[in-house]
């Protein structure tokens, strides 16, 4: 049995009515931008420092959306924190052979959502193809 716990940040980072996602040099599924929160990070700084790593611009007004939590199937305890921001539209010309840490980055695209493409969390994933990702409220999934 684990006891341990991982904590990510991820971005909901949606354009013209489609989302933006990246696909890690590990797993075969697309993930939303972010990553682990560092120690004493808390979740802001934590979001914006990976998404400026990975996709070197910084986002603007993070607003807390989702969390979600699960066990993975190593029975480790798993909580991600979803932010939208207000910057979307700043990701679409993106420059990676810049950032610090694109070379954990196999894809980067944005997705309709009319694609067949196996994102995780697939609640998020859901959400956002029957547009109801919520900006009022947090939501837990």
């Amino acid at each position: 049995m684990s006891n341990q716990t991982k904590i990510r940040c991820r971005a909901i980072i949606v354009d013209n009515g489609e989302l933006l996602v990246v696909k890690h040099v590990v797993g075969d599924f697309y993930a939303l931008p972010g990553g682990h929160i560092e120690h004493t990070e808390d979740p802001i700084t934590c979001i914006q420092r990976e998404i400026y790593e990975e996709l070197g611009i910084e986002l603007k007004n993070p607003t807390l959306s989702q969390i979600h939590t699960f066990t993975d199937s190593n029975n480790v305890h798993n909580i991600e924190f979803f932010f939208t921001i207000d910057n979307n539209q700043d990701y679409r010309d993106l420059n990676l052979e810049e950032c610090s840490h694109s070379h954990e980055l196999a894809e980067v695209r944005w997705l309709s959502p009319d694609s067949d493409k196996k994102i995780l969390p697939t609640t998020v994933w859901e959400r956002f193809k029957s547009n109801s990702i919520n900006n009022t409220e947090v939501e837990f999934i």
